[in-house]
């Protein structure tokens, strides 16, 4: 009573099962379908290749007959070049049906042979495509048969159909030839059909009565040895030069045997069975294709690591040179020079005792001494921030482009989005501006002219710096924070304890700016680290599909 009870609950699971399974197949192909390789690390070629099978894969076999496990059963006919693959197709359906010949590569293009009723089942089949299609009676109903092109054609393009069809297939017809089958790639190919658990016929066509016996037994051990030993092997005789199909005596184990499966169940049969064997396939191709897309992410880590090893004297160097006064070299000085000479502007706005002159004479010299004095430390920034920016590019192109340096730096040094010198000297340009209009941002709150409240206390000092004006305050303190010690000097003077305050602030800002401009140069590490084809969990994605898929398969 119990086992009556029970059967009806898993007729009714098993189609929960094949949908979930069927989920999971669908979410794995959208998610292979988004795996890239940007960073062309040595093998990405092999794995996009694998990449491109697996998808081939899923679209054209699985998703379609798991879907939809439509009949008839789809055997693919496949073989090196000159084992008469055209000839037994056309022996096997009676007629003319695929081009036979001498000339090789014959089959250039596939060709798909099936019975006329087959025709609506077969109407969205994924093989299809590119292919010449022919419905004739001498095939029995529930069978279809495809004249691969030659899976060692000289034209590469035939070679890769080729493939691409046996594995789109239910079943393979492995033709192969007494003089042939020890070659290689019958070998391969037989192995990657075992290893994927998929329905086998081995054909040993033009063999010699006198060698049969030899040439099966040999056969036979070596299919053994593979996994194929229930695969089963029909031998067709040597008829000598012909033309057309053969005799229908010549075929007729095989065509029996095909007969045999083109029974809706045993069709049905054959579907499944390959099907579950694709299935289990997918178990190393995923992990394959996952450790590829981790090694991207791996190598990434190390790029952003060998980048940032290699900024790290150049940040430490160009901060010690600003510090060290580097932005006042040259124009700011000497302007500072030129205005603080007797007789020069700020001697008109400052009298020897530090009185706050004024008049017209005053008025104009506080413009004389902000305006080219502000120009000249824009400049001054500028240029530091741009050989900062310079040397940080030469250190991270030099790192990337190192043979021993970090795994894919080549291909970031050539990136398109790279950070360039003109990207570098408009950032520089930017940034000094922006510096300046700090200082005066801060002069003019410190005077209480701007928003926020004054930090200067009240007193002689306050009226004292707000004669002499915020832009000649802001100038002066600008050329004190870029190491003109005497504007130091005069900026602590005229503001006491908030210059020194200022100061600092204004220093502190130049270096950050110097540390940005540096850290912009490993903007194109930035750029791949948020490539999502990159991103740490699409291995992970693909991992989670490969554990669901092993759960329900």
């Amino acid at each position: 009573m119990v086992a009556e009870v029970d059967d009806p609950d898993r007729a009714r699971a098993r189609p929960r099962a094949a949908a979930q399974l069927l989920d999971v197949v669908r979410d794995l192909h959208r998610d292979t379908e988004r795996t890239r390789f940007p960073l062309r690390l040595p093998g990405w070629e092999q794995a996009d290749e694998a990449r491109d099978r697996l998808i081939d894969q899923l679209s054209e076999h699985l998703i379609p007959r798991m879907t939809e496990r439509v009949v008839p059963a789809v055997a693919v006919v496949a073989g090196p070049t000159g084992a008469g693959k055209s000839t037994l197709v056309n022996s096997l359906v009676g007629a003319e049906v695929t081009e036979a010949g001498v000339l090789r590569p014959t089959t250039r293009r596939a060709v798909l042979v099936h019975h006329p009723t087959d025709s609506e089942p077969l109407a969205h089949h994924p093989v299809r495509e590119d292919i010449e299609v022919v419905g004739h009676e001498g095939l029995p109903p529930g069978i279809a048969l495809l004249d691969a092109p030659d899976l060692d054609s000289v034209v590469e393009e035939n070679r890769t159909w080729a493939h691409r069809l046996a594995e789109s297939a239910d079943l393979w017809l492995f033709v192969t030839t007494a003089t042939r089958y020890g070659d290689a790639l019958p070998w391969q190919v037989l192995q990657t059909a075992a290893d994927r658990g998929t329905t086998v016929a081995m054909v040993l066509n033009r063999v010699a009565p006198s060698s049969l016996a030899t040439v099966r037994r040999e056969l036979q051990a070596r299919m053994r040895e593979r996994g194929l030993g229930d695969a089963p092997l029909f031998a067709l005789p040597d008829v000598g030069p012909h033309t057309g199909p053969l005799d229908p005596d010549v075929v007729a184990p095989l065509s029996r045997w095909l007969s045999l499966l083109a029974d809706p169940d045993r069709a049905r049969g054959v579907v499944r069975r390959t099907l579950r064997g694709a299935l289990g396939a997918l178990h190393g191709w995923v992990e394959e294709l996952a450790d590829a897309v981790q090694d991207q992410a791996d190598a990434v880590g190390e790029i952003a690591s060998a980048v940032d090893q290699a900024l790290a004297p150049v940040n430490e160097s160009e901060v010690r040179q600003v510090l060290e006064g580097s932005v006042a070299d040259g124009a700011v000085r000497s302007r500072w020079s030129e205005l603080t000479a007797r007789g020069g502007p700020w001697t008109a706005i400052l009298g020897r005792h530090g009185q706050v002159r004024g008049g017209p004479r005053a008025a104009v010299a506080r413009t004389a001494v902000a305006h080219p004095l502000l120009e000249d430390l824009a400049a001054g920034a500028r240029l530091t921030l741009e050989a900062a920016g310079e040397r940080a590019r030469e250190a991270v192109a030099s790192t990337l482009r190192d043979p021993d340096g970090p795994r894919g730096g080549a291909v970031l040094a050539e990136h398109p989005d790279a950070w360039s010198a003109a990207a570098g000297a408009q950032v520089a340009a930017l940034s000094a501006a922006a510096w300046t209009a700090a200082g005066l941002r801060a002069a003019a709150t410190l005077l209480d002219e701007g928003p926020g409240v004054s930090a200067l206390p009240p007193g002689r000092r306050v009226g004292l710096a707000r004669a002499v004006g915020a832009e000649p305050l802001a100038a002066a303190a600008l050329a004190g924070a870029a190491g003109v010690v005497e504007a130091e000097d005069l900026t602590v003077a005229l503001l006491g304890p908030s210059g020194q305050v200022l100061l600092e602030a204004l220093r502190d800002d130049l270096v950050g700016r110097v540390r940005d401009q540096v850290a912009a140069e490993a903007s194109v590490v930035d750029l791949v680290l948020d490539d999502p084809d990159l991103a740490a969990d699409v291995a992970s994605r693909l991992r989670a599909r490969l554990a669901a898929l092993k759960e329900l398969t």
